[in-house]
């Protein structure tokens, strides 16, 4: 009974997260523009923000407003979000992508909440398998808890293997995120109306075909301060 009311949680989460977590005439204009609101007021405070250095370092973003989890018995994760990429020799960011993070897990826990989920992606291998489908953190590529604060570093391990650095902020508070199990996928029909056309994530990503929108604006006044 526990298992079916903790499956029951889940499923009205995923239902309601498509509609509600973000309410505008167009949901997909409105989650570039939050992405770019939870990138800003983390970097605001330095003492609790991603360090400069590994912006400088990294190869992509991936940025979940919102993400809800909940469960009774079994938990889950669903978010929306976007994955923008850095060019080799220009240095500059790709437009956005759309992508989903989902995730569950069986243990004792009840409840529900949002969290702002940061990921900081090290190397072109991590990028190339979310571009192939699903890519579950953890498996296709390592994952560890990112440090915070203007000269924290991260583990030496974690960049020589060129991994992903997971970030969270939830009721206020920002630190690294253990992230195993979760799988990420670009959002075909998220893109589509964000774009006005059919476009995969690597042709927005890798290929150019995608020109950069308003609502990136202050996505791109942030990272550019750190190419």
């Amino acid at each position: 009974m526990k298992k079916l009311i903790g499956i029951g949680l889940i499923s009205l989460m995923f239902s309601l997260t498509g509609s509600q977590v973000i309410v505008a005439e167009d949901k997909w204009t409105a989650l570039v523009e939050e992405s770019g609101k939870v990138l800003s007021e983390i970097q605001d405070i330095p003492e609790q923000s991603i360090p400069e250095n590994l912006f400088k370092k990294c190869e992509a973003i991936a940025i979940f407003p919102s993400t809800v989890s909940a469960g009774l018995g079994i938990g889950g994760k669903y978010g929306q979000g976007i994955i923008m990429v850095k060019n080799h020799k220009t240095r500059k960011w790709s437009a956005p992508a759309v992508f989903t993070i989902a995730g569950g897990s069986i243990g004792w826990q009840i409840g529900g909440q949002a969290t702002d989920v940061v990921l900081l992606i090290m190397n072109e291998r991590s990028i190339d398998g979310l571009l192939q489908g699903k890519f579950k953190l953890g498996a296709d590529a390592s994952v560890a808890a990112g440090p915070v604060g203007r000269n924290a570093e991260a583990s030496t391990d974690v960049q020589l293997k060129g991994g992903i650095l997971s970030y969270s902020r939830s009721r206020g508070l920002f630190a690294g995120l253990k992230l195993e199990g979760d799988v990420v996928t670009q959002h075909w029909e998220g893109n589509k109306v964000l774009y006005g056309k059919d476009l995969s994530a690597k042709e927005i990503l890798r290929e150019g075909k995608a020109r950069m929108p308003r609502s990136a604006s202050e996505l791109l006044t942030v990272l550019n301060k750190y190419r």
